[in-house]
């Protein structure tokens, strides 16, 4: 017989393993009782050979009156506590505690061997499950002692079904039947051959399910299994018994949360997603096999479930054992995040219950107690994290750590890093002193051996952005063909893969630009020199900062909120201000301010920055300009009326705030702030689809270049050379500023028993700071650089050596100390009175085109630190201040200033020709955005062909200039886009909508015989955009392109025929939906098996239907309106073409209004849909 490729096989497959390879019994629906909600012969079976004496002594199964008692009790507690809580812990009943499961052993326990063998695994395939109804079933359910755990829905696609209609099946299903109900079993899967997705809580339409996939090249999906199907893990890994058994004791988790705004608890149950069990998983198993001393680098990005994974991590370490004691005496968990240091010691006790395990350092004091009282966890900042180990000192010398560090990148400079290895491995931070050369050597040396990383710790260090510094610590080393080392991450989720998954959103794929273009004049009669690069660098300053350029770049940002960004996440989105600095962030508070009184708009703003600040004279700071304390500015940024948040360096690292939509950009970004900052956007809510981003000052390449080393994997191409740290020794001791004389006697001194101390420190220090200001100025510069970089180099490399060099080690005690004594270096300020001579003449601020910046799918490697920055000093370039000018305005001014009148009259013309094209709105309306651009372009180009004889001048400028062309052909696109087919605005929509309509409704909407009619709007919106099976998943897209091109954009007959058409034949489907909506169910097929037709459908709306027949004057309105659509909808191959020209208005009316009418009397029953 062939192969059986159908759903059924499927099931075989996964059931077979389980129960011939794993060990499950294969039980039967029979099994189960749905009054209970689980098998309970299973159950009692368990107790029976666990716990005799305990049963008999109970007589809990002596009666059915005891029985039933007993399974009644069984049941409250599932539904109270959760099954998970109910294996962990048991049940009480009467005087006894009964264990309902038994744990996996501690390798030495026969006796928890004997009882983990005990366990009942039991799988039932096709459990009817319903009280009510004996037909409904799941397509398989996993039990442990009778408990169900797990159910799972399988699809298979070689019967066109898939993954979405197990989830779309699951959200159908009624949740409050035991088994389905919150917290019953631990997790559902929704499963196919290609993917799986779990879903913790189950509720109806709002189930939601998370992807629970390996990935593949860095991104979603999974892997081919070269012996079997992608999806065998599931079965084969995951839900083998002693996997199980792990996740239910480990990671699987109900934890209840409390609303801050409300006061009301809510219960969040927790299952580990893949990435999360496969890194923990690995990092306790490589840590239990290796010696102590080990260095993890874990790459997990935004939207990786980090706090979970670190916590599951820390607490797991806890109960590490190797040769029969504790393999870590603590572990210490190091943020940098005040809210993260929250959020981890809130988990931590969740997952622990018990205070006295976790613990949170923020003083020596405090840290020493922990560890006195035998707190496993601390957690404590970075920041305090060396201070606070450096008063423990050589306590710790004895003890074994596991060190997690959250957020790597920022935790390991030198100096922080070496002061916590010292202090973590007992070596002194100020070590005793000695008299004589060789115990001096040998004092340094201990030292040194401090600045290493600790043997007896190991380093978990957690980022999203690792460094080449973070690298080079922590990563995994590997040789390369070119025999250099590399370093690699341990485990990676990528960015990639949090945006193909979901879990955050895409920040890149909306970025648009606007170039800045100035004129400034020359104002005195003579003409003084300034240096070119210093007057350039401050001319731009200055004009960045007129109020002339914040009140147009502020302008944009009101008006783009407004018409683009309020509406969106159901109106409560919020926005960014990113500035250049606190001057800039308190001008941009003042002008958006102004900008929304004069709108007359309802929304406020807020602006954040560190400190106090002399603006024009005034002493101000947050609370003075926003009217409430600093601390509760991220707490009323979420309250309305505030939708503005203006910043100057604050909140651009570590702020989640999920209803942060769109962001303004006007300072530099580079590298990993680049990232850290436009990040701050991409956390997904519910409703949040999109991000905006609208930067004034960087250009789409920089963005990308920023973001592309952290978009898979981030890999080291080869180690710091140590040698670099010789070659700059040897430039610093070109200048001879000291003796190798000088160096002994220095250290001898500052490590000494001597009270010479400062004293006889300063003196030596003075003199080498005497020779260094003997040097030419470029000879200072290179010396100054060399010192500063042996110093961070040797900070970070002393870290990393398996040995120390005693003269490196001495000269860097010295530089050290030496530095603070050299004077700033840099060229004078050659622009005095430059900006007294000038005058701002005008400014325009041109958008140029969004942009969707798209990443190359590919590892990145980055080079290591740099050991040398030393580039000379370039001669002062002093110009005259009349060349500066035209310099300035060429650069930032390369546009025609002349005429704006006559240039905005032949762009108004230009766009309106274009518009014209059939071609160019058909490939608009229905071909992708790349060709309709393309299109666009090309009509441009024609009519300039086009005005050869009668417009030279602009045709010459067009095909002459690449900047002008650009700037021509983003306008007309923009334009054209938004007269053709602009893009989705919903609420500019449904009052235009409410403006066409309300008449139609007056007579019904009255709030009495039906809802009001802005509610009727609201209602057919929901319908419109609501999620259901997937049949019907394109009816969204379809309703809300025709209604948006049929009332925000130009339009043809051809137009109006077409969407006319779309309208007719959509009904049927847009009545389907409702029904799907309203009854959680597919409309059932015909009697004679056929798919409902459109009267069919309408049957199932009694007040659609009746319009048909109905006499009543006060729906004659609507009579017509449907026999219309029901006369065109028979004849629905004919019946747009017949329509005369001048009755297609009348008619696309018609059709709209039987759409809203249809939702206007479902509005009772779809009330829980708003």
């Amino acid at each position: 017989m062939p192969t059986s490729m159908n759903e059924k096989s499927f099931e075989d497959l996964l059931v077979a393993h389980l129960v011939e390879q794993n060990g499950y019994e294969a039980g039967t629906s029979k099994d189960y009782a749905p009054e209970y909600g689980f098998d309970p012969t299973r159950l009692e079976a368990f107790l029976r050979s666990t716990q005799p004496d305990t049963v008999e002594k109970s007589r809990i199964f002596a009666s059915d009156a005891g029985r039933r008692k007993f399974l009644e009790r069984v049941n409250d507690e599932l539904s109270k506590r959760g099954v998970v809580d109910v294996l962990r812990n048991g049940v009480k009943h009467l005087s006894n505690t009964f264990d309902l499961y038994a744990p996996l052993p501690s390798a030495l326990s026969e006796r928890g061997e004997a009882l983990y063998r005990q366990n009942r695994f039991s799988v039932i395939r096709q459990l009817h499950y319903a009280r009510a109804n004996a037909t409904l079933s799941l397509d398989v359910a996993l039990f442990i002692n009778g408990l169900p755990v797990i159910t799972l829905e399988l699809k298979n696609r070689y019967t066109n079904q898939e993954t979405a209609d197990a989830i779309a099946q699951y959200r159908s299903r009624d949740a409050r039947e035991l088994i389905l109900a919150p917290k019953r079993c631990a997790v559902h899967f929704a499963a196919d051959e290609e993917s799986v997705y779990m879903c913790t809580k189950l509720c109806g339409r709002d189930s939601w399910f998370l992807p629970f996939n390996k990935g593949v090249d860095g991104g979603a999906g999974n892997p081919i299994n070269p012996h079997g199907l992608k999806t065998a893990y599931l079965w084969e890994d995951v839900l083998r018994k002693e996997s199980l058994s792990d996740i239910l004791e480990h990671y699987a988790q109900v934890i209840v949360e409390k609303d801050d705004a409300t006061g009301r608890k809510h219960c969040r149950i927790i299952w580990p997603r893949w990435h999360q069990l496969e890194v923990v998983r690995r990092l306790l198993r490589q840590t239990s096999q290796e010696a102590v001393g080990r260095r993890f680098l874990i790459q997990h990005s935004a939207g990786s479930g980090k706090s979970n994974s670190i916590t599951w991590l820390a607490y797991q370490l806890v109960e590490l054992i190797r040769d029969g004691r504790l393999l870590f005496d603590s572990i210490l968990l190091v943020t940098d995040r005040v809210n993260l240091d929250k959020q981890l010691r809130n988990n931590l006790r969740a997952f622990t219950h018990s205070d006295h395990i976790v613990g949170a350092a923020t003083t020596s004091g405090e840290l020493r107690r922990h560890l006195e009282n035998g707190k496993k966890i601390i957690i404590t900042t970075i920041h305090k994290f060396s201070f606070i180990l450096s008063d423990v000192g050589g306590e710790l010398s004895d003890k074994c750590f596991a060190v997690i560090i959250d957020e790597a990148h920022s935790s390991q400079s030198g100096k922080m890093s070496a002061n916590a290895n010292r202090v973590l491995s007992g070596s002194p931070d100020t070590p005793d002193t000695s008299d004589g050369e060789d115990e001096i050597n040998s004092l340094i040396e201990r030292y040194m051996a401090g600045r290493r990383m600790a043997s007896n710790a190991n380093f978990y260090a957690f980022t999203a952005t690792p460094k080449n510094k973070t690298l080079e610590t922590f990563g995994e080393p590997f040789s390369r063909p070119d025999g250099e080392t590399g370093h690699r991450p341990f485990h990676v989720y990528s960015m990639k893969q949090a945006i193909e998954e979901g879990f955050i959103l895409d920040v890149l794929r909306s970025y648009t630009t606007y170039s800045s273009y100035y004129l400034i004049r020359k104002k005195v009669a003579d003409d003084p020199e300034f240096e070119r690069t210093q007057a350039m660098r401050k001319l731009r300053r200055f004009v960045e900062s007129r109020p002339e350029t914040v009140e147009q770049k502020a302008r944009v940002m009101v008006e783009h909120f407004h018409q683009s960004v309020a509406h969106r996440i159901g109106g409560r989105a919020r926005c960014m201000i990113c500035t250049i600095g606190i001057e800039r962030a308190i001008d941009y508070y003042h002008a958006i301010n102004r900008l929304l009184g004069e709108r007359e708009s309802p929304y406020k703003a807020i602006v954040a920055f560190s400190g106090e600040f002399d603006y024009h004279g005034a002493k101000l700071d947050e609370a003075r300009l926003n009217g409430f304390a600093s601390a509760m500015i991220e707490k009323t940024f979420r309250q309305d009326p505030y939708r503005f948040l203006i910043v100057a360096d604050k909140f651009q690292t570590g702020y989640d705030e999920p209803l942060l939509h769109t962001m303004y950009v006007d300072k530099p970004l580079h590298g990993l702030q680049t990232v850290q900052t436009l990040s701050r956007l991409n956390r997904t809510c519910s409703g949040k689809e999109d991000t905006f981003v609208l930067d004034f000052v960087n250009d789409y390449d920089e963005v990308e270049e920023s973001f592309q080393p952290f978009y898979k994997s981030t890999i080291l191409s080869r180690e710091t050379d140590p040698n670099k740290l010789n070659d700059l020794l040897a430039t610093i001791e070109g200048y001879r500023i000291y003796t190798p004389q000088e160096v002994e006697h220095f250290n001898m001194l500052f490590w000494g028993k001597g009270k010479a101390g400062r004293k006889a420190l300063e003196p030596l220090l003075d003199t080498m700071a005497a020779r260094f200001l003997a040097l030419d100025d470029e000879s200072r510069v290179e010396c100054k650089s060399a010192i500063k970089s042996f110093i961070r180099s040797y900070e970070f490399l002393s870290t990393l050596l398996p040995e120390g060099s005693l003269e490196w080690e001495k000269k860097e005690t010295v530089l050290a100390l030496l530095i603070h004594k050299l004077p700033k270096l840099g060229m004078d300020d050659l622009t005095r009175g430059l900006l007294e001579a000038i005058d701002f003449d005008r400014y325009r601020l041109v958008k140029n085109e969004e942009r969707n910046i798209r990443l190359q799918n590919a590892d990145t490697e980055i080079e290591p630190v740099p050991t040398s920055t030393f580039v000379g000093i370039a001669e002062p370039d002093m110009q005259h201040l009349s060349e500066i000018e035209r310099k300035f305005n060429e650069a930032f001014g390369s546009i025609d200033w002349r005429d704006e009148q006559l240039a905005r009259k032949q762009t108004e013309q230009i766009i309106e020709q274009t518009v014209q094209s059939d071609t160019l709105r058909n490939a608009m309306l229905y071909g992708d955005a790349d060709t309709a651009n393309q299109e666009c372009d090309e009509t441009v180009r024609n009519l300039m062909v086009d005005m050869m004889d009668t417009n030279t001048e602009l045709m010459s400028t067009y095909f002459k200039r690449g900047d002008f062309s650009e700037l021509l052909n983003n306008m007309v696109r923009e334009k054209a886009w938004e007269m053709i087919n602009p893009e989705y605005d919903e609420a500019d929509l449904k009052q235009r909508l409410s403006e066409e309509f309300r008449k139609d409704f007056a007579d019904f909407c009255d709030g009495v015989h039906f809802v009001e009619f802005g509610e009727v709007l609201s209602i057919f919106f929901s319908i419109v955009n609501a999620e259901t099976i997937p049949d019907l998943q394109g009816l969204r897209t379809i309703l809300r392109r025709t209604l948006n091109c049929l009332y925000r954009a130009q339009h043809r007959d051809e137009d109006f025929r077409t969407w006319y058409a779309e309208l007719v034949s959509r009904f049927e489907a847009f009545l389907k939906k409702i029904y799907w909506l309203r009854e959680g169910a597919k409309m059932p097929p015909c009697d004679n098996g056929r798919e409902p037709a459109l009267l069919d459908a309408v049957k199932h709306f009694p007040r659609v239907a009746e319009l048909y027949t109905t006499r009543n004057p006060k729906y004659e309105r609507f009579r017509g309106y449907y026999r219309n659509v029901y006369q065109w909808r028979n004849n629905e191959n004919h019946a747009a073409a017949e329509i005369p020209a001048g009755l297609l208005p009348t008619a696309l009316h018609a059709a709209v209004a039987l759409y809203l009418y249809t939702s206007m009397v479902s509005a009772n029953e779809l009330k829980d849909l708003t």
